[in-house]
């Protein structure tokens, strides 16, 4: 038996295999290959830039507590000092002569006061005794009294003479740097005359006007971003610690102050810029990439979304837009991802292969 098929029905037979593996074949060189990205659940954060400057939390004239002949000048413009260091001396001879005087009269006043003590302690023996009259042992308790009341004011003229020598030295109140110098070596500078001006460059406050409406936002305020023009390229974050409760009524708007995390590099009287990023009341507003979204000739937005290998297309309302992306507030299917490559080209059904699906 024969079991050779004749050409002509063979070629028949090969014609209908392709015929039944052409759809497929075709099918999958027709889909447009995408790739997609899941919303973000969370809207974004309300913002608000506000400029102002910075400024030193410390910030002091300095001034001797005492007038006298500046002796000493220990510091320049542009010293880093530390607490307690010394900055300035005055001409303190008078004051350490005064100090020698008043450290003889107590010396003085203390050795009266031990010979009132044994005149009484003798009197008193013999009073017991009775051999000592009465009357002058209470003249000897007075005389006794009188010394101790001398000795403790001659005390405190000592305590005081050392104060005023002490006053005469200026010592830096806390850590800074010299800002500027008012005086010299040999002028005469009076009491409460400023001579120095020290300046704590950290931390530095930023003091910005908020408007007036914002005032009941602050709990809902998540972060605060600053930048500062001296140094554009670099960001850095900062707190609210205090929010003046007191609207400016010519300005609608209430002070806020702000301390800057470190910001060594930064100078004092520099402008810079603060935003304020507030948390988003509502929790339904999702964000997607701004590449997701196509815009149309009349204003509106669209994206397209996949479900079973299908692309979508949803006219979409959008809300804030910043780098992180751009909330759709209206339009956006659940549970689906939304085309972020390959969408400029796409039809509403059209068939689509998922290349990657983005972080």
């Amino acid at each position: 038996m024969n079991n050779r098929i004749p050409p002509l029905f063979g070629n028949l037979l090969l014609s209908a295999a392709v015929a039944v593996m052409a759809p497929a074949t075709v099918s999958a060189q027709q889909s447009t290959p995408v790739q997609v990205t899941m919303p973000a659940e969370q809207g974004l954060s309300e913002e608000l830039l506000l400029s102002g400057s910075l400024t030193a939390r410390q910030d002091a004239n300095l001034s001797a507590r005492a007038a006298g002949l500046v002796a000493t000048l220990n510091v320049d413009v542009g010293d880093r000092v530390e607490k307690g260091q010394s900055l300035l001396q005055l001409d303190d001879a008078l004051a350490r002569h005064d100090l020698a005087q008043r450290q003889a009269a107590v010396h003085a006043s203390e050795v009266a006061r031990n010979e009132a003590q044994r005149q009484v302690a003798e009197a008193e023996k013999l009073a017991n005794q009775k051999l000592f009259p009465q009357t002058e042992l209470e003249i000897r308790r007075a005389t006794l009294a009188q010394a101790e009341a001398r000795f403790s004011q001659d005390q405190a003229a000592l305590a005081q003479a050392r104060e005023l020598l002490q006053r005469h030295t200026l010592t830096a109140p806390f850590d800074g740097v010299i800002a500027a110098r008012f005086t010299d070596i040999g002028e005469y500078v009076s009491l409460g005359t400023p001579v120095l001006q020290l300046v704590a460059p950290t931390p530095l406050l930023l003091d910005v006007q908020v408007p007036q409406e914002y005032y009941p936002a602050l709990p809902r305020l998540e972060k605060i971003n600053v930048r500062s023009d001296l140094q554009p390229e670099s960001a850095f974050t900062a707190r609210l610690i205090s929010a003046v409760p007191v609207s400016n009524a010519a300005a609608r708007s209430f002070q806020a102050r702000l301390e800057v995390e470190g910001a060594d590099q930064l100078l004092p009287g520099t402008s810079a810029s603060a935003t304020f990023l507030f948390e988003r009341g509502n929790g339904g507003v999702k964000v997607v990439p701004p590449d997701a979204l196509l815009r149309h000739p009349d204003g509106n937005f669209s994206l397209f979304t996949v479900n079973e290998n299908t692309a979508f297309r949803h006219v979409v309302k959008v809300g804030r837009s910043n780098e992180q992306g751009v909330e759709i507030l209206e339009g956006l299917p659940a549970d689906q991802p939304v085309v972020i490559r390959g969408n400029e080209m796409l039809q509403d059904g059209d068939a689509v292969r998922i290349l990657e699906t983005a972080d």
